[in-house]
């Protein structure tokens, strides 16, 4: 049965699981929604594709799965995105649950604001909020610069879910204003996951 996609394509968490699918081989079926229009927020999106009106989700059959790092999971479950060792495979969750609540947040949403949403067109109390998003996304960064530097993916040697979670927004985050090139080891393992064989890019 075809698996389907249901996306706003320049998304980071969209593009997650279009990058999973494409290491993985597994063929998606992509459908578009406007979230600048509330494409996602109508009664039809509601009642049928997921009642907290967000995207992505991933459809099998008649089940729609929403969140996009639990779609990864369930496309990965059983391949070598997931390492077999038990602590790895904590820590390649801890870094997924990290990506949502630390890294996604500040980066990801100080970029859907300044290019998308424009800055002339934000709210005061959320141009107030940038400045404390930078904070936390540069932490994000150093966090993720600190790891790396000591090895060549998120979860050791191994390429993981923990990567693809945390490249979808790292490698956009200069569109948002991050100096990116202040974590070399950030830079460097960004090349090393484009690199990969059936990497496809946030635009393909």
């Amino acid at each position: 049965m075809t698996l389907i996609l249901h996306e706003y394509a320049a998304s980071g968490n969209c593009y997650k699981i279009r990058l999973t699918a494409a290491h993985l081989g597994v063929p998606i079926e992509r459908r578009e929604y406007d979230v600048m229009t509330g494409a996602t927020r109508t009664p039809e999106f509601l009642a049928t594709i997921n009642a907290n009106g967000r995207i992505p989700v991933l459809q099998d059959g008649d089940r729609f799965l929403p969140e996009s790092n639990a779609a990864c999971f369930y496309l990965a479950d059983g391949s070598a995105l997931i390492p077999e060792d038990r602590f790895d495979r904590a820590d390649m969750l801890r870094w997924m649950f990290w990506e949502q609540y630390n890294h996604e947040p500040n980066i990801a949403t100080v970029r859907y604001w300044l290019v998308y949403v424009g800055e002339t067109a934000l709210t005061e109390t959320q141009r107030a909020m940038i400045p404390g998003k930078r904070a936390g996304g540069e932490a994000a960064l150093a966090l993720m610069d600190d790891q790396l530097a000591r090895t060549p993916f998120l979860v050791g040697d191994q390429f993981t879910l923990a990567d693809i979670a945390l490249y979808a927004y790292t490698h956009v985050a200069s569109q948002a204003g991050f100096e990116v090139a202040r974590y070399p080891s950030v830079v460097a393992w960004l090349a090393r996951v484009a690199a990969l064989p059936g990497h496809i890019a946030i635009d393909a």
